[in-house]
């Protein structure tokens, strides 16, 4: 079930979340940023 809409909150940054079936909040992001962190770490 959505709890929060799709909301852009920057350029390609979005967030969104749902609620499972016991009540308990899963919050969503995409970030292109994080691709770019994350690609660095690995690369030690």
């Amino acid at each position: 079930m959505e709890y929060e809409p799709l909301i852009e909150r920057g350029v390609n940054w979005f967030t969104a979340s749902v609620a499972d079936p016991f009540g308990n909040i899963i919050g969503l992001i995409h970030s292109p940023h994080y691709k770019e962190i994350w690609g660095s770490r690995n690369k030690d």
